[in-house]
């Protein structure tokens, strides 16, 4: 079976019904450790690679370094962005990574394959004043916009863990409120919860003692779409260009270090696996 078998059937992870062959089952194996959005980025990743290789006639499980240095140059004459093709490359590489590790392949043919210089974001998390700014502002919306704001801003949730929050995750443990979320990689964690953010959040839920602790204006759950376009609109009404949920999540982390707390601590409270992550 070739490769473009694999961009319908293990990519997908839709279709269990034909036989898979090594490359498949090489891509099984190591879109297994993902979920989430991170899955959705590598399956795209991989099926563009297999894609490639079919329109190649290649093999993928036979693949050298110099042909994944043709894909990487086939990925800039088509004028990708070194960001992209770097993280191509990245997922490429633990693609085979896991496939030498599971003995389908003698060696890593991606390993020491030429990365493109990515430049640094010029993007910035919010100051403590910009912060302060945020959250006063979200304060004159209503209760709920308040409490996304101290949620993402003052405990550093990401927005999908924010909204997938639910009042019967609340607690209290050791003398602080705390808040029971699954975070990225459907990791579990129970928070400590900011005196600010848990008032606010009380003050979001009022009487209702179950459901979602965040909720649109309709009554349902709010949604990651939702989310940003408050977060968007509470920045411009604060005076502050190009904020979204991530500035919000930086300024969380920079508001800490500015405050003191050493990088180990600021690394754990913002669930980073890597501290570059954190300084970053």
């Amino acid at each position: 079976m070739k490769a473009s078998d694999a961009t319908t059937t293990v990519i997908d992870l839709a279709d269990a019904t034909t036989p898979f062959d090594e490359a498949q089952l090489a891509a099984a194996a190591f879109l297994a450790r993902c979920s989430g959005r991170t899955l959705d980025a590598y399956r795209h990743d991989l099926r563009s690679f297999f894609q490639w290789a079919t329109d190649t006639g290649l093999e993928v499980l036979a693949a050298t370094r110099p042909h994944i240095e043709i894909f990487r140059a086939a990925m800039e004459q088509h004028g990708l962005a070194a960001s992209t093709i770097d993280r191509r490359l990245s997922t490429v590489c633990g693609y085979y990574r896991f496939a030498h590790i599971d003995g389908r392949i003698p060696a890593n043919p991606a390993q020491y394959v030429r990365r493109p210089k990515v430049q640094p974001s010029e993007g910035r998390g919010m100051d403590r004043g910009e912060l302060g700014t945020f959250l006063f502002t979200a304060e004159r919306f209503d209760h709920t916009h308040a409490a996304l704001a101290v949620l993402l801003g003052l405990n550093g949730l990401r927005v999908s863990e924010a909204c997938t929050t639910n009042i019967e995750d609340l607690g209290f443990e050791r003398g602080h409120r705390t808040l029971h979320i699954v975070g990225k990689g459907n990791k579990p964690a129970t928070i400590p919860l900011v005196p600010r953010t848990a008032r606010t959040i009380d003050l979001a839920i009022g009487e209702r003692h179950e459901g979602p602790i965040l909720r649109r204006r309709d009554g349902q759950r709010l949604d990651r779409r939702t989310a940003h376009r408050w977060v968007r609109s509470i920045g411009k009404r604060a005076g502050l260009e190009g904020v979204h949920p991530h500035v919000l999540s930086a300024g969380f982390i920079m508001a800490a270090l500015d405050a003191g707390i050493p990088l180990r601590d600021v690394q754990i409270a913002a669930r980073h696996a890597d501290p570059r992550t954190t300084t970053i």
